[in-house]
């Protein structure tokens, strides 16, 4: 980003070199989706990912969208025999998931793993940082 936050729509925020999504594209009552709306929503995502095929490194904030993109970029399931056992979710955790895409893992920064620290500003930003890194 070229500016550390964003405060309004007319801010001059832009990224650079970033693309933002969702697996869920609503918030359905208390922020549970139905596995059916989970799967309608998720083809969204997966067409995004199909007409952007310089995505080199997906960062999924959550188990939920971690498990969503494994289904999307393996739609046989696991085991993949040729990579081993199926990634395990854990911050920080990256999987060479495809040969050119990388699956790397963050908490979710929502409040409640914010406010118990689950997940804290620095590393989120290292999350990112490594992100970074991995881009080729």
């Amino acid at each position: 980003a070229n500016q550390p936050t964003s405060t309004d729509p007319q801010d001059g925020l832009r990224l650079t070199d970033c693309y933002v999504s969702a697996v869920v594209r609503c918030a359905p009552p208390d922020n549970k989706p139905t596995p059916e709306e989970s799967s309608r929503c998720r083809a969204y995502l997966a067409q995004e990912l199909e007409i952007l095929p310089q995505v080199e490194v997906i960062l999924a904030l959550g188990q939920f969208a971690f498990d969503h993109c494994l289904k999307i970029l393996y739609p046989q399931g696991w085991p993949r025999r040729e990579l081993g056992s199926r990634p395990q979710f854990g911050h920080q955790r990256a999987y060479g998931v495809t040969q050119d895409r990388i699956l790397l893992a963050s908490y979710h920064p929502s409040h409640r793993n914010t406010a118990t620290k689950r997940l804290t500003e620095p590393m989120l930003d290292a999350v990112i940082d490594q992100a970074k890194q991995l881009i080729s």
